[in-house]
């Protein structure tokens, strides 16, 4: 018999998936955002925790943020063990997410090349490659020639401006579809008797002393036992009300799609030198990004000169998209940290927990964040995977500087 697909008797407009509830006076734990990270957490709290009388609040529509608007790269060869420790736990939970949500994700492990061209390139990138395999990442380096073989597509000829000398590997890296994820997250949510809702924007926090004692919103006032902040790039402008700072800037983070073609493009290549990096989704469009835009903001926007230089390095690398058209444009909002690492745990109120700074990869790990907030609200004990990423390690100096393997924007 063949095997069922999960959630192949489902439907696929998100309408039906959980109930639109009014907001009760006052829950255990009120989640502010629903985005991936903030209906992870809701998830783990009631599979993991049998937490459930909970909250999930979201000023526009469930996953509609950067949820809906990142470019689906899924991936954990990250250079310090801090950082591969989260993104690792995060990869193999993608690995058996479909399962757990019995809905869709269309999870594909197509791999990933990091592209070197220059010899500190080599050199940073073996470093990197020898850091994943003493952390149980799977990571290899490999020739032009296996470049080449992995992605025929590519332009390894030595004559070029930035010519390939070589790349990382991680085979187990992957895409996932980004809406589907959000949906089978918020489904079993409301399965387990959570509350999502929508239409729902903050706008101010009841506090005494130490403790916030409830969340205000443009639907009224809601008591909170605790209160977990998923906001991403709008986080600060909540810390902001609580009357603490976090070292976080908001930058527009664009990202674009061609037209459909066929499937031309068998993994995801990225590239720090060249500044993009190309993965083809499933239905058949290249996903291109790059960089951040340099001002700071809020609006999911950003200058043309940055798309200019995305399709102007994808055609370096990739010749063969020299004729592609151009579909649509976009842009996230994403909370850069100055150690390009996120800030999770415990702030100055005793039961609101911080979790931002994830900058442009907040995506690949929503499971792993998920799990580890939810394990770290229901104990007020940091989890392990996140206890590096507190705080306060701003005051220590206790940094996780992973510019090295965040480089291009992905």
């Amino acid at each position: 018999m063949t095997p069922r697909t999960p959630g192949a008797d489902l439907p696929e407009h998100p309408d039906f998936l959980w109930r639109n509830p009014e907001p009760k006076k006052s829950y255990d734990v009120v989640i502010v955002g629903g985005g991936g990270h903030g209906l992870a957490t809701a998830h783990y709290l009631a599979k993991n925790h049998g937490i459930t009388d909970v909250a999930v609040l979201e000023k526009g529509w469930l996953g509609g943020g950067n949820m809906a608007r990142n470019t689906t790269l899924i991936r954990s060869n990250y250079l310090w063990d801090e950082s591969a420790a989260i993104y690792e736990h995060a990869l193999k939970l993608w690995e058996g997410l479909e399962d757990d949500l019995d809905y869709p994700i269309l999870f594909s492990q197509r791999g990933v090349l990091n592209l070197a061209h220059t010899l500190q390139d080599v050199r940073d990138s073996v470093r990197r490659v020898e850091a994943n395999k003493l952390n149980g990442v799977d990571a290899e380096w490999v020739s032009p020639d296996e470049v080449a073989k992995i992605c025929p597509i590519v332009n390894t000829s030595a004559d070029i401006r930035y010519p390939v000398l070589g790349a990382t590997y991680q085979p187990r890296a992957g895409i996932a579809k980004h809406d589907y994820v959000a949906w089978g997250l918020a489904r079993r949510a409301d399965e387990a008797g959570i509350d999502l809702i929508q239409g729902c924007e903050v706008t101010g926090f009841t506090t005494d002393g130490d403790r916030v004692t409830g969340v205000q919103t443009n639907l009224g006032t809601i008591a909170a036992g605790k209160v977990a902040l998923c906001a991403a790039g709008h986080t600060t402008v909540l810390t902001d009300m609580l009357g603490f700072r976090v070292p976080v800037q908001s930058h527009p983070l664009q990202a674009l799609v061609s037209e459909l073609l066929e499937p031309v493009h068998p993994t995801i290549v990225m590239s720090n030198a060249v500044h993009v990096y190309v993965s083809q989704a499933h239905k058949g469009e290249l996903v291109m990004g790059a960089g951040v835009d340099s001002y700071n903001g809020y609006g999911q926007r950003g200058a043309f000169h940055v798309i200019e230089r995305q399709m102007a390095a994808a055609v370096e690398l990739f010749p063969v998209f020299a004729r592609a058209h151009l579909l649509r444009t976009w842009g996230g909002i994403v909370d850069v940290s100055p150690d390009a690492s996120p800030i999770v745990g415990h702030t100055p109120y005793e039961n609101v927990y911080l979790n931002c700074g994830w900058g442009t990869g907040g995506f690949k790990a929503t499971p792993g964040i998920g799990w580890c907030l939810a394990d770290t609200i229901a104990h007020d004990t940091p989890h392990p995977y996140v206890a590096p990423f507190s705080l306060d390690r701003f005051v220590t100096g206790a940094l996780v500087d992973e510019h090295g393997a965040a480089a291009v924007a992905h």
